[in-house]
C-alpha cells in the first residue's frame, strides 16, 4: 500500500462534502477475524465440542446449512465444506456475505478504503450524530461512523464496489462500532455519564481463503429457508429464550440495513415488529416442530442448553426437552451430547450445572416414491428399479445418468444433483420445457393444442363418443388431426410451444415413443391413446419432481463428456444402446462395436480415478452374445449383477418374444 493510494480515494471523496481529511503515509492497519465480536449466545468457545461430535457420529458431510447464524461463529468451522448461512438480522447477514461469500473481491481496495476511513475527521452532522450521539458513541464517533456508512452505499451504487467488498466494508465498520460501543455488549440500554475514551477505528477483515463456490447466504424466515434448501448436515441454534436479539442489536442493525428509521426512547430504538422472533415467544415449540418438519438433511445438530427455570424469568428456556425430543425423536435417531459451559447473566440469576447440550437428530431416509416418466422411451429401466436402485451408493452427490432417455433412472436415484445427459437435443429441451415452465404452464398448452387440433379426450368424453372401441384404441378418431399437427410441428421454429407440441405428439403416436428422420422431422404415425388421466398424472409427477431438486441437462457424446469435478461420491450410471439387439434409437447412426468400446474404456477410465459407475447391459440375447462385454467382464475384477426381467413386449417387431436375455448391472464397487 502506498500513500498515493490512500490519496486517490481520499480525493474522490472529498466531493462528497463536508468533511474536513488528514491522511498519513503509510499508515499501519490492524486486521479483524470472525469471532472478533460480542454477540449473545456465540458459539465460538465450543466450536471443538460441536466438530467433535460432528466427526465422530456424522458421516461423509460436505454441505452444511447453519440458518440461526448470528455471526457465522459455527459456520467458520466447516469453512471447508459447502455452507448455507441465514440469519433474520440483516447485520448478520451482511458480515455472512463477507466472511463466507465466494465472490472475488480486490483486497488491496478494502486495505485503501479502510487506511482512508481511518483517518477521517468529520465535522458534519449525519443520521447517526443526530440520533446517537453521545450514547452508545461519542458525537465525533457517531459523525465518522454516519459518515462512512453513506459513503459505502454511495460508492456501491456508483459500482465502485462489488457485493462482497460492500459486506466486508460494512462487517469492518460493525466490528469497529461495536469494540468501542458504551454497553455491556448488548444495546438494550448504554452506561449514561461516561467519558469516552476511544475512537472508532476499523480493521481489514480477513476471510477463509478457500471457500466453497456453491456457499450461499440468506436473510430470511429460518422456518420458510429449510423448505428450498437441502444439506447434509442443518445446524440449529435458535434463540434460546424471551430475549430478542433485534432487541440487542437494534443499533447494529439500523447502521447495516441504513434506511435511516426513526428512533424512540432512552435506548434510540427502531421500530423491530418485523424482525421479532417466535422463538422468542410462546410460540417457541410450535414454530421448531414446524422447523424439524420441513428440513431436508441427513443430520439435524440442535445447539440448546438446560437454563429451563434456573436462571430469571427473561433466561428461561422457551422450548421443554419433552418437546424437543418428541419433535426430533419423529425425525430420526437422537443422541445427547453435554459439555459444561457458562451462560451469559444479566447479573441477576445464580446458576449452577449449567450445560451446553447438542442434540443430533439422525434422520431417517425420506422414501420418495418411485415415479414413472411420462415418455414410453424403448428400452426404459422403470420395470427394473426396484432391482437397480438397491445396488446405488447410499450417499451420491453428483449422479449423471450417461444415456439418460425417459429419465426414469436419473429421476428416482437419492442425490445433492443429477445431470441428465443423452445424444437428442430434442429429448433434453423437452425436459427443460417441462422444469423451466413448471406443472400449471405446460398442462394449459397441451389443453390449448388438444383444443386447436381436435384431437380426442378419452378421459372427458370416453370412446364410444368418438365412435371408436378401447380395444381398437382412438387412432381413426386422430388419425387426421395427429398428422395435421405434426405437419405443423415439423415447419415450426422451436421454443416453448415447440415443444409442447412435441409431447403431445408423442402421446398421440403409436405406443407414445418419440422417432425422428435424418431430415429431423417427428415421423411416428398414430396411435391408440390420448392424454387419458394416466397420461397425466405421469406428467404430473414428473414435473413436480424435476422442481424438487438439482437437475440438468446435457447433450454430449459421452466420449466428450467433463467429468473433471466428478468425487469418490459420485455415480455414472449408463444404459446405452444394447449391441446386440435393435431399437428405434439406434436405426441411424446406430451403436456399433466401436461405440461400445469406447464406452467400456470411458468407464475403466473412471474406475482408475476412483469414480463409481453402474451400467446396464445385456450379455446374451436370442442365442445372440456380446463377446466385447463379456470378454471386458473376464479382464477386469468388476460385479456383474443378473437381473430377473424379460424385455418381452419392448419390440414389437420381434416375432419370436420368448428369447430369454442376460440383463445385467455391472458395477465397480460393491454393496455398502
Amino acid at each position: 500500500m502506498n500513500g498515493g493510494g490512500v490519496l486517490q480515494v481520499a480525493e474522490r471523496v472529498v466531493s462528497y462534502e463536508p468533511i474536513v481529511l488528514e491522511v498519513k503515509s503509510e499508515p499501519k492497519l490492524k486486521t479483524t477475524y470472525i469471532n472478533n465480536r460480542r454477540y449473545l449466545g456465540n458459539k465460538y468457545k465450543l466450536l471443538p465440542f460441536i466438530t467433535s461430535v460432528v466427526a465422530e457420529n456424522c458421516e461423509d458431510v460436505n454441505s452444511v446449512a447453519d440458518i440461526f447464524a448470528g455471526t457465522g461463529a459455527v459456520a467458520s468451522a466447516f469453512a471447508d465444506k459447502q455452507l448455507i448461512t441465514n440469519d433474520n438480522l440483516y447485520s448478520n447477514y451482511v458480515s455472512h456475505l463477507a466472511w463466507f461469500s465466494p465472490q472475488v473481491y480486490s483486497s488491496d481496495k478494502i486495505e485503501r478504503l479502510i487506511a482512508y476511513y481511518n483517518e477521517l475527521r468529520v465535522a458534519t452532522d449525519n443520521y447517526v450524530s443526530e440520533s446517537f450521539a453521545d450514547t452508545f458513541f461519542s458525537l465525533d464517533d457517531c459523525r465518522k461512523i454516519g459518515f462512512i456508512r453513506e459513503d459505502i452505499e454511495t460508492r456501491f451504487s456508483r459500482d465502485e464496489i462489488n457485493e462482497r467488498e460492500r459486506a466486508l466494508l460494512i462487517t469492518s465498520l460493525l466490528y469497529a462500532a461495536d469494540k468501542i460501543a458504551n454497553t455491556c455488549g448488548h444495546y438494550d440500554a448504554y452506561r449514561q455519564g461516561v467519558e469516552f475514551e476511544r475512537s472508532i477505528e476499523l480493521s481489514v477483515p480477513l476471510p477463509n481463503k478457500t471457500l466453497n463456490a456453491d456457499n450461499a447466504c440468506y436473510n430470511e424466515d429460518a422456518n420458510e429457508l429449510v423448505k428450498r434448501i437441502s444439506t447434509d448436515l442443518t445446524y440449529i441454534d435458535p434463540p434460546y429464550n424471551s430475549r430478542q436479539y433485534c432487541d440487542a442489536y437494534h443499533l447494529l442493525e439500523n447502521i447495516a440495513r441504513w434506511e435511516k428509521p426513526k428512533v424512540s426512547g432512552v435506548a434510540r430504538k427502531m421500530d423491530r415488529t418485523s424482525l421479532k422472533s417466535d422463538y422468542c415467544t410462546n410460540k417457541a415449540a410450535a414454530a421448531f416442530e414446524h422447523l424439524i418438519q420441513n428440513i431436508n438433511a441427513r443430520y439435524i445438530l440442535l445447539s440448546y442448553n438446560n437454563m429451563a427455570q434456573k436462571g430469571n424469568g427473561r433466561s428461561n428456556a422457551k422450548i421443554s426437552d419433552s418437546d424437543i425430543m418428541r419433535v426430533l425423536s419423529a425425525k430420526g435417531e437422537v443422541k445427547v451430547f453435554t459439555q459444561d459451559y457458562k451462560p451469559f447473566s444479566a447479573g441477576k440469576s445464580d446458576i449452577d450445572e449449567h450445560e451446553e447440550r447438542l442434540f443430533l437428530c439422525v434422520c431417517k431416509t425420506k422414501e420418495r416414491p418411485i415415479i414413472q416418466s411420462p415418455l414410453n422411451y424403448t428400452g426404459g429401466k422403470f420395470k427394473l428399479l426396484e432391482q437397480i436402485l438397491p445396488h446405488f451408493p447410499k450417499r451420491i452427490d453428483t449422479f449423471v445418468d450417461l444415456f439418460c432417455g425417459g429419465c426414469n433412472v436419473g429421476i428416482n436415484v437419492n442425490a445433492d444433483t443429477v445431470i441428465f445427459n443423452d445424444n437428442s437435443p430434442k429429448l433434453l429441451y423437452l425436459y427443460n420445457t417441462f422444469k423451466n415452465l413448471g406443472k400449471t404452464a405446460v398442462l394449459d398448452m397441451i389443453d390449448d393444442i388438444i383444443t386447436k387440433y381436435g384431437l380426442s379426450r378419452s378421459t372427458e368424453y370416453g370412446y364410444a363418443h368418438y365412435d371408436c372401441e378401447s380395444s381398437a384404441g382412438l387412432g381413426s378418431f386422430n388419425r387426421e388431426p395427429f398428422l395435421r399437427l405434426r405437419e405443423d410441428f415439423n415447419k415450426k421454429n422451436e421454443d416453448y410451444g415447440y415443444y409442447a407440441m412435441l409431447y403431445v405428439l408423442i402421446v398421440y403416436a403409436f405406443n407414445n415413443q418419440i422417432r425422428f428422420n435424418s431430415k429431423g422431422e417427428f415421423n411416428l404415425p398414430v396411435g391408440k391413446r390420448d392424454f387419458n388421466d394416466k397420461m397425466k398424472s405421469k406428467l404430473s409427477a414428473f414435473i413436480d419432481r424435476l422442481q424438487e431438486n438439482e437437475y440438468r441437462f446435457l447433450c454430449k457424446d459421452f466420449r466428450e463428456l467433463d467429468t473433471s469435478a466428478l468425487t469418490e461420491n459420485s455415480l455414472v450410471y449408463c444404459d446405452p444402446p444394447y449391441l446386440i439387439t435393435c431399437a428405434t434409437y439406434n436405426e441411424q447412426d446406430g451403436w456399433n462395436e466401436q461405440s461400445e468400446r469406447d464406452l467400456l474404456a470411458f468407464l475403466d477410465g473412471l474406475n482408475e480415478r476412483g469414480i463409481k459407475f453402474a451400467l446396464s447391459n445385456v450379455l446374451s440375447s436370442k442365442g445372440k452374445t456380446n463377446e466385447i462385454l463379456a470378454e471386458w467382464l473376464r479382464r477386469n475384477q468388476y460385479r456383474a449383477i443378473h437381473l430377473d426381467y424379460k424385455y418381452s413386449n419392448s419390440n414389437y417387431q420381434r416375432k419370436d418374444r420368448s428369447g430369454v436375455e442376460d440383463e445385467v448391472l455391472i458395477t465397480n464397487y460393491g454393496e455398502e
